[in-house]
């Protein structure tokens, strides 16, 4: 396969309209398809060929995102190339786009006992959460947002004429946004095991009346995910039109999808993958292991006021580094230093790039409890779909048409694990959309507003 910026250069997989039929034309500047148009792309390994038949993902209106270079990063749109924009560009200002305002969290209280995967149990929960928008009579227009590691239930809006900082996804939820407020319910928690305001660690037990800390339960996604459908339930919502996450949020979507089958309409699972790789699991460890090493973490029943905040500072930092890329980071900081003492050594901040880690690192400990974080990167570190038989064992029972994303520039849940997904449920016959997008943002590009991404998720929750 080539096109006019990879003549000579073998793409490395067969890059083919998910409807199938089309070609690149040698010698040509254009795609030919096979007049089915509009159609998202599924990537398949050219080994694949022949055994994965792709599915029909068509969408209405103008073909937008057909085709992206995996080596020089061209676009093929409307049948044609033109050079591919960074896909981080800033989106163009859609008027008729409104804010979702001011917004209050409210807490869901679960009663009942509640039991872990891992046998342990809970005489109760609490799930703090946000809604935008209205449920509609037939109740069929709900979305569930699932937030990263270091999210929370609060996604669009402000708390308060006060507060500066919007909601995590304050760009993509609101009305005439691609999560149109207008049209969705939109819901958005606070995970299990999570600090803010859910039941976690941190929580007080009712049978102690001391926090929970260590003796909370061994925590999975699937535990997450569980606690939200009973959430749902209390909301009378029987099936989701959408649920969509990235990161950890990808994960608890594809958890959704293969525990809850029936109750979802569809998912856009962004920056996952089916597993954690070695080298995921190992920067996971790594900042655990500068949590426990605090002295100040007193094996886990530390002080809320006085808890190991330099070693959950320097796991944040360390962290924020694998969520960013080399390309993005270059760009920002480069080797820009502060002015400072040039008689004698010293470890303060020199690189401009210091400063924003450290910063990372302080702010993030106003905010976050250190055992939440163990508990959560374990969580993380033990996903893994491959288990106990296989992935195709694992999606065989998924219904709803999916579509995953990857991001070029990033090396924490690179691309080719967003795509192994999809190419285990194309296998399996399954509705499956993988897109691929360009952008220097490195894991963190999901939380960028994208003109691409943007169109993508508008498009596949309308069509």
């Amino acid at each position: 396969m080539s096109h006019p910026q990879c003549v000579g250069r073998e793409a490395p997989g067969i890059w083919g309209l998910a409807s199938g039929v089309g070609q690149w034309v040698p010698g040509s500047a254009g795609y030919q398809s096979s007049g089915l148009g509009r159609h998202f792309l599924a990537a398949l390994p050219t080994a694949a060929i022949g055994t994965i038949a792709l599915s029909v993902m068509a969408f209405s209106g103008r073909p937008f995102f057909n085709w992206i270079c995996p080596r020089c990063a061209y676009t093929a749109i409307s049948r044609k190339f033109t050079p591919a924009m960074n896909d981080s560009e800033q989106a163009p200002l859609i008027h008729e786009e409104g804010e979702v305002g001011f917004v209050e969290y409210q807490d869901f209280v679960y009663k009942e006992p509640f039991k872990f995967v891992s046998g342990g149990s809970l005489p109760g929960l609490t799930l703090r959460y946000e809604t935008y928008g209205h449920l509609n009579t037939a109740k069929d227009n709900a979305i569930l947002i699932c937030h990263a590691l270091s999210g929370d239930h609060h996604c669009a809006g402000v708390h308060g004429i006060e507060e500066r900082k919007q909601g995590w996804w304050n760009f993509m939820v609101g009305p005439g946004k691609p999560i149109d407020t207008t049209r969705y319910f939109v819901i958005c928690t606070n995970v299990l095991g999570g600090c803010q305001g859910s039941t976690g660690p941190g929580s007080i037990n009712p049978e102690t009346g001391k926090p929970y800390n260590l003796d909370f339960p061994k925590l999975t996604v699937k535990d997450m995910v569980k606690a939200q459908s009973l959430l749902i339930d209390s909301l009378g919502i029987d099936r989701l039109h959408a649920v969509i996450g990235g990161s950890m949020g990808g994960m608890q979507t594809m958890q959704w999808v293969i525990d809850f089958p029936e109750r979802v309409g569809r998912y856009i699972a962004l920056a996952c993958g089916a597993r954690h790789t070695a080298q995921a699991i190992a920067f996971n460890d790594t900042g655990r292991q500068a949590i426990i090493s605090d002295p100040a973490w007193q094996q886990g029943h530390y002080d809320p006021e006085h808890g190991p905040d330099q070693g959950l500072a320097v796991a944040r930092m360390m962290a924020h580094i694998t969520y960013l890329s080399d390309v993005g980071m270059q760009s920002k900081f480069g080797r820009k230093r502060r002015v400072a003492d040039e008689s004698k050594e010293h470890f303060e901040v020199e690189f401009e790039v210091e400063s924003y880690l450290r910063y990372q690192g302080a702010s993030f400990v106003t905010r976050f409890d250190a055992n939440a974080y163990l508990y959560l990167t374990k969580a993380l570190d033990r996903f893994d779909l491959h288990s106990p038989k296989s992935l195709d064992a694992t999606l065989s029972g998924v219904t709803a048409p999916g579509l995953v994303v990857g991001f070029t520039s990033d090396w924490l849940y690179p691309p080719q694990g967003n795509r192994e997904i999809v190419e285990a449920l194309l296998r399996l016959g399954k509705h499956a959309t993988y897109a691929e997008l360009a952008m220097d943002f490195g894991h963190d590009s999901f939380l960028v507003r994208s003109p691409q991404l943007y169109e993508l998720i508008h498009r596949f929750l309308t069509r």
